[in-house]
């Protein structure tokens, strides 16, 4: 009788603390997918723009109804790929107002090669301030195994943002996700500091 009881006292102690870490494991999993609060507001996120040595990411404004691009489409040829939509069109255009109302100079903006990021990156363009393309911040959509490299190549051109500096990144959702964990809607952005050699979410940006 003792020897079934101390059978069951055993099994209970390691069911339960196999729960407990399941549940751990759970929660991690959970707080990872919830965009961090730091800074959320938006008046907040304006202002770390403004100061410096922040990085807005934005996913390219509203394209045309679909999912990736159609079978055989090629970056040198627009016509070929799901491009804005005249709402996105617009949507770019008053982003670009806003960013100019509220006095945040981006040193530089870059732009995945896809056309729906360039026509997004060109409403913020000026004669002294032109798009870069950046083949890093091209979808990896259809080929997830170029992900972690082109996301390390990212990391790698932000550490050498300068303290006055802030800049502007115009790509797509699986890159921004890749890098910070948040999924953006088309048009809305993530805005992201270095802390302590780290680089951290302070919020999601929709202007």
């Amino acid at each position: 009788m003792r020897f079934c009881i101390n059978v069951i006292m055993r099994w209970a102690v390691g069911f339960a603390a196999l729960f407990a870490i399941s549940a751990l494991h759970a929660s991690s999993r959970s707080y990872a997918q919830m965009p961090p609060q730091n800074g959320s507001d938006r008046a907040a996120l304006i202002s770390e723009l403004k100061s410096g040595g922040a990085v807005l990411l934005l996913r390219h404004a509203q394209t045309v109804p679909g999912t990736g691009d159609p079978p055989g489409y090629a970056l040198s040829d627009c016509s070929t790929q799901r491009n804005l939509s005249p709402e996105g069109v617009m949507d770019a255009k008053r982003t670009a107002e806003v960013i100019a109302r509220e006095r945040i100079v981006f040193t530089k903006i870059y732009s995945s090669q896809w056309c729906r990021c360039r026509d997004t990156a060109n409403a913020f363009a000026s004669a002294s301030r032109a798009s870069l393309d950046w083949p890093a911040l091209n979808s990896f959509f259809d080929n997830a195994s170029t992900s972690t490299k082109q996301s390390e190549d990212v990391r790698k051109r932000l550490n050498t943002l300068r303290a006055n500096e802030s800049w502007l990144l115009v790509t797509h959702q699986v890159n921004i996700t890749a890098l910070t964990g948040v999924t953006p809607a088309m048009g809305e952005g993530v805005v992201v500091r270095a802390v302590g050699g780290q680089w951290r979410v302070l919020g999601r940006l929709r202007l």
